[in-house]
This record gives C-alpha cells, structure tokens and sequence, in this order.
C-alpha cells in the first residue's frame, strides 16, 4: 500500500509538471503572437519573447495558414451595407527597381473594409494585376448575403471585375478617382518621392453600376486601416529593414494581423457605439459574442480540440 501511495504521488508530481509545461509553452506561444500581431519583425520578436527565429517562423506559418483558413470559412453570408476596397503596396527581398531575382519586387495587398461593423471582410495577397483584381472582387461578392454598396479606387480593372464578380446593376457600385501631382518647391520633390510616389491633388466621386449613394461614397475606413498596417507593420514600411523576404510569410503575417484585428482587438469607435461594452469588428458582424484572447486562437489550433469539435 505504501509503494502504491509513492507511485501515486510520483505520478501526480509528473502531471503537475506538465500541466505547468503546457501553461508556459501557452503563454511562450502566446507572447509570440502578441509581437507578430502588434508587427513586431521576426527578429524583434525573437528577442523580445526570448525565442529562436526558426521557433517565431514556424508558429507564424502555423498560425497564418490556421487563420487565413479559419476566416475564410468565418466571413460568409456577411449582411454588410457598404463595403469599401483599396490596395496597399509592400516588396518582398527588394524593391522592383533594385530587385535581382523573380521572387523579389513589389507585393500589394488587396483589402476591402464592412463600413458599419469594421470587419476586414476580404483581402488578397499578390500582384496588382487584371487576374488577382478579378479574383479579388469574387471573393468579395461570394462573402456577403444581400446587396451592397461598394467604392473602389480608380484602378481600371475593377470596373469589368466587379460586373463579372456581382454581375451587371448587382451592386451599387462607384468609384473614387483621385488625382496626384508633385511639389510646386522642386527642392522638395526628390524628398517627396522617396516618402511617396505622388501626393493627391484632388478626387472625384464616379458612379458607375447601380444606384450608388453619393453622399456615401468613400474609401476613407478602409484607406484609414490601410495606414494603420503601414504604421504599425514594419513589414510595410516604406523605409525599413524589416521587410518579407518571401511573399508566403509575408501573406501568413497579412492573415495574422487580420486575425487580431477582427476578433481580438477592440474597435474605439465601436466601443463608443457599444456605450463602452469593448467591441471588436467580429462582435459587430455577429460572428462572436466577445473579444478574443490569443489563447482561443491557439486552442482552435489544437489538433485535439478539433478532432474533438468534430
């Protein structure tokens, strides 16, 4: 009897200590994310969490492809009002004109923002080219459940995307056509180009499909959400160190930080509506119930737990 108690303790002893590990490995994993999520560059974060690099490139792989997997089945039957579309430029290795293999040069993330609930509805990673526009526009039609009204910038092939995506008068459809120009003090203009390739002189308001709200017409959210990945991911830094040096990571930390923002991070104007009930774009699309902790998205990662779910 005695022997048996030794063992019994000997092995709850084992358990305590892996209960402990997992709680640690957890908040290890945890940590990680916040970095990425925050757009930490994978080097940074390795010092900041006391990490390896390999340890921080495999668990944003991981987790990029969970969440881009997750939120493509999440965002259907969206009952989004307005939906705005825009794309932001990044480089992966080099930028174009310096770039000396076919995996390096220019990278543009599309976007398109619900206007009422924040939720970033769709995005695409890829070239900013007739194909990926097409497929863009597709994607984001196969996601809402009624009919909308959209606003794009004055790139050309969104007009013949979105007829073949929603088909003709299938959306209210306009178009926003800003003009660009440069810097009356030629003392300055080199110093502009560098920061930026032109600076916008002025916009004009199109409708083109549909019977389209002027008054409503904008692309001010999701150009505001395209500054704040520009501000806050030193991967779309226009000057930076910290660029991708592959497109693949580079889109499983576009998937990451959507992945925050839709459901972890609280939205201040949101939360004001809520009369300060925190509120994350996902609450107000009605695809939760609560803001997210990292933890929950590491859990959905669990084999485990999926076989279990299922």
């Amino acid at each position: 009897m005695h022997r048996v108690t030794q063992h019994l303790l000997i092995l709850l002893e084992h358990l305590t200590i892996m209960l402990v590990m997992n709680r640690l490995l957890t908040a290890k994993r945890a940590a990680i994310v916040r970095a990425l999520a925050e757009g930490n560059s994978i080097r940074a974060t390795a010092r900041l969490t006391g990490t390896a690099k390999a340890t921080v490139l495999k668990l944003l792989v991981e987790l990029g492809e969970f969440c881009s997997i997750y939120q493509d089945h999440a965002h259907r039957n969206l009952k989004c009002q307005r939906v705005e579309a825009d794309e932001i430029w990044s480089f992966v290795g080099a930028k174009q004109k310096n770039a000396t293999k076919e995996t390096q040069g220019d990278l543009w993330t599309y976007t398109a923002i619900c206007s009422e609930s924040k939720l970033m509805v769709s995005w695409l990673v890829g070239a900013r080219d007739h194909s990926n526009t097409f497929a863009f526009m597709k994607d984001i039609a196969f996601r809402l459940a009624n009919r909308v009204q959209l606003t794009t910038d004055g790139l050309g092939w969104y007009v013949a995307a979105v007829e073949a995506a929603f088909g003709w008068n299938g959306v209210d459809f306009a178009q926003i056509i800003k003009t660009y120009g440069t810097p009356l003090d030629e003392s300055l203009r080199d110093a502009q180009r560098r920061y930026s390739p032109a600076v916008c002189t002025g916009a004009t308001r199109t409708p083109v499909m549909g019977n389209p709200d002027m008054d409503k017409v904008s692309t001010s959210y999701v150009e505001r959400q395209n500054l704040n990945m520009r501000m806050q991911m030193r991967r779309f830094t226009r000057l930076t160190n910290g660029f991708s040096k592959k497109a693949e990571n580079h889109a499983h930390a576009v998937s990451l930080y959507f992945m925050f923002y839709n459901y972890c991070r609280p939205h201040q104007t949101l939360t004001k509506d809520a009369k300060g009930v925190h509120t994350t774009p996902a609450m107000a699309a009605r695809l939760t119930d609560h803001v997210w902790e990292v933890e929950e998205i590491l859990e959905r990662t669990d084999p485990k737990r999926l076989l279990h779910s299922n």
